[in-house]
């Protein structure tokens, strides 16, 4: 199957929150085009695959009511997950392992949900789906990013803020601690938010001007559908030599959903992850140069479509630490995930531009 998009496909478009993004200039990997000019778009991959898109005509426009019949999901029972239940429950006994031979203190393990889309690539368009998060899973960091030609067509409904850039200002907000309810959270969930603050400070300090890294909230518990989670807040100054490629050399992937040490996390992660995470776990939302500002999230709660394969995919995943409990661990990755997969699959209803 070709991964180009049909004749006549939606145009390259990127939407965040209230902003509209069309007119695409033209496409990078070089992190310093965001400190040149200009609103882009971008997605870094949790591989670390880097893309820059450039737009002409930004505007403010809300997102759309959807459109019954506009977008055609999975059906539920069409999802196949990377791990299954029994690899992955083994997979957190044996981060548990290296936790106990001290090589590493908490590790995020992830899986992969993959499912064909019934009408094929020509009946695909992310920013549809978009239209349904918002209504279904609204997410202060929800998004689309529609380039099929580059291979990009991401729908977020993140809740985590990965970098927010005003200016000289750099801020960070990891997530890690999720429940049903506030009750749900375990002291393992506080103890595991703390390891990646202190994860996200060292890596903004090795940026930021000394002595200018604070941590303003800790273990806040914010309520989002269907489940709460704990969210901090790290915030520094950057130095007079620091822009985005800095940024990204320094904070990049994400310590919430790597773990800590993040580089002993890393090969962990990639010895018992069987399939790529993509725009899942990476970075995804807008710069705009021109005045110094950006946002970019966490790419959790997230779907990217796979042209080339016809499948939507779908990434879900779980903080490992000592106190886990493998079984708790697995129905934690289930929790994350079941709402958006109803809203994808179509079990949310549009009627009167409401979910039912």
């Amino acid at each position: 199957m070709s991964s180009r998009p049909p004749s006549g496909a939606a145009q390259p478009m990127a939407r965040f929150g209230g902003l509209l993004a069309t007119g695409l200039r033209d496409v990078t990997s070089d992190p310093s085009a965001l400190d040149s000019r200009g609103f882009w778009a971008v997605s870094a991959s949790f591989e670390g695959e880097l893309v820059c898109a450039r737009f002409d005509d930004v505007r403010e426009e809300p997102v759309p009511a959807p459109v019954p019949g506009a977008w055609r999901g999975p059906a539920a029972g069409d999802w196949t997950s990377s791990l299954d239940r029994a690899a992955y429950v083994d997979g957190v006994r044996r981060v548990r392992e290296h936790i106990a031979a001290g090589d590493v203190y908490q590790a995020n393990l992830c899986r992969v949900l993959s499912a064909p889309v019934p009408d094929g690539p020509e009946g695909v368009d992310v920013d549809a789906l978009t239209a349904l998060l918002a209504r279904g899973n609204p997410a202060p960091y929800a998004g689309t990013i529609r380039l099929p030609e580059h291979g990009l067509e991401i729908a977020t409904a993140s809740p985590e803020l990965f970098l927010r850039r005003e200016g000289r200002v750099v801020e960070s907000g990891p997530i890690k601690g999720t429940g049903r309810t506030e009750a749900d959270l375990l002291e393992k969930d506080y103890a595991e938010n703390v390891m990646i603050v202190d994860l996200v400070r060292n890596d903004l300090g090795r940026i930021c001007v000394t002595g200018s890294v604070t941590v303003p909230d800790l273990c806040v518990i914010e309520k989002h559908p269907g489940l709460v989670h704990l969210v901090s807040t790290v915030r520094g100054e950057l130095g007079p030599d620091a822009g985005w490629p800095e940024l990204f050399a320094a904070a990049f992937p994400p310590g919430s959903v790597t773990g800590a040490p993040k580089s002993s996390a890393l090969r962990i992660i990639d010895a018992l992850e069987t399939a790529p995470r993509g725009p899942y776990c990476g970075g995804i939302g807008w710069v705009d140069a021109d005045r110094g500002t950006g946002e970019l999230a966490v790419g959790i709660r997230t779907f990217w479509f796979d042209r080339a394969r016809g499948v939507l995919r779908f990434g879900t995943g779980a903080g490992i630490t000592w106190g886990s409990d493998p079984e708790g661990e697995w129905r934690e990755t289930e929790l994350k995930a079941e709402r958006l997969l109803a809203v994808a699959s179509g079990a949310y209803e549009v009627s009167g531009g409401t979910l039912q």
